[in-house]
């Protein structure tokens, strides 16, 4: 058998960087179709574990076992915005022109000067860029509801790749990891499958977590706006549990949004005033208290539970990355950005280890990412020393 030639070592550092430099134009280039794989990547994720719990229990085959969970969430998928589009439609008009009436009053009001304790305040410039927004934002909004829906959907032919691929990914999955890690050396592969192990805790720790406070957040402020009666209950609701992504000024909006409409527009059934004005400045402060309660209460008691693990990283580096994503790529990149830091994370603890000469991994990675104790229940105040020391007195004199 002919002995077969072996590249040199610069060829292939040549080949490496040529591959390495057309793989990112590649990226690049089709930076739309690496967009939708990753959305289907995303939702293949998601559902996975659905698959291995099915496998588990009823021993089907994996074939089996992809099929009846990828078309039950598909049915799913189609069936519930079938169901609700209607509804969501209405609602969207109504929460527009709220925003727009509203608008159109600040404007108003800004337009003249403003007495106060015998002083006058000029804010003219301020309506005038208020009504700007309004003219280029707002306007458009209750006429073109639909067609903002149809701008903001997903055009049916990427719908269609995103289907496709998921269910691929899905039939697929261990197959491809093998593959992918199969670029290893094989003196690595033992650092890669681990590797591979704690990127996956970091995604499961955030990303599920992450998306099942987005459900309850919607469900409960749904819920919520309901029995207040204020309209547009459902849109609200939505916007409640997506502005959850973004810390801090995501709940501030989505607060200033349900009371804007409730000032607006009242509540169906509440009525503590004979004045509407007054009745819905009522409302808006109840609305405006249940908000302040139910936010607080997730804060405190759901977000604990639901996000058992936590990243643990600097709060104020999260804030800026959520924002920046969020402008970028909008309500997909505040999704995916704190997981992608943390991932970023992992692998750059790995590398500083191995430059450094020491073992690839500090632990065996069970703690990563577990919230301490105190954080998920934070513990009881202690007696100070002093106290502490007057118990143990008075125990002493009772025995």
């Amino acid at each position: 058998m002919k002995k077969q030639n072996q590249w040199s070592l610069s060829f292939r550092y040549v080949a490496g960087i040529f591959i390495f430099i057309a793989t990112i134009a590649f990226l690049i280039y089709a930076r739309e179709a690496v967009k939708m794989l990753v959305i289907a990547g995303f939702a293949a994720y998601l559902i996975s574990p659905a698959v291995a719990f099915l496998i588990e229990k009823t021993k089907l085959t994996r074939t089996v076992a992809v099929n009846v969970i990828y078309f039950s969430a598909l049915i799913f998928l189609v069936g519930v915005p079938a169901t609700l589009t209607p509804i969501f439609f209405d609602e969207i008009q109504i929460v527009a022109r709220d925003l727009l009436d509203l608008s159109t009053e600040l404007s108003n009001m800004l337009s003249k000067p403003i007495q106060l304790a015998g002083m006058e305040f000029h804010f003219e410039q301020l309506g005038e860029s208020v009504a700007h927004l309004q003219d280029t934002v707002l306007t458009p909004l209750p006429e073109e509801a639909l067609a903002l829906l149809e701008t903001t959907s997903i055009n049916i032919l990427w719908f269609l790749i995103i289907l496709v691929s998921v269910y691929i990914f899905m039939m697929e999955w261990p197959r491809i990891k093998d593959w992918m890690l199969s670029f290893a050396p094989e003196n690595y592969h033992d650092d890669v499958r681990e590797l591979y192990r704690r990127l996956r805790n970091v995604w499961m720790a955030y990303l599920r977590g992450q998306i099942v406070l987005m459900i309850v957040v919607w469900i409960v402020f749904t819920i919520a706006w309901l029995v207040i009666g204020i309209p547009g209950a459902l849109v609200l609701g939505v916007i409640a549990g997506l502005f959850t992504l973004v810390p801090d000024v995501g709940p501030t909006v989505a607060a200033l949004i349900a009371v804007a409409v409730a000032l607006l527009e009242g509540s169906s059934w509440i009525r503590l005033s004979d004045v509407p004005s007054m009745n819905n400045l009522i409302v808006a402060g109840i609305v405006l208290v249940t908000y302040i309660v139910l936010i607080n209460l997730k804060n405190a008691l759901v977000r604990p539970i639901i996000m058992g693990r936590s990243l643990h990283m600097n709060e104020g580096l999260i804030f800026i990355a959520i924002m920046i994503a969020t402008i970028l790529e909008g309500i997909m990149g505040a999704l995916l950005i704190v997981p992608v830091m943390a991932s970023v994370s992992v692998l750059m603890e790995y590398l500083r280890r191995r430059v450094l000469g020491l073992p690839p991994f500090g632990d065996d990675g069970s703690k990563q990412f577990v919230a301490p104790p105190e954080k998920v229940r934070p513990p009881r105040r202690r007696l100070s020393i002093r106290a502490e020391e007057k118990v143990e007195d008075n125990q002493e004199k009772d025995s």
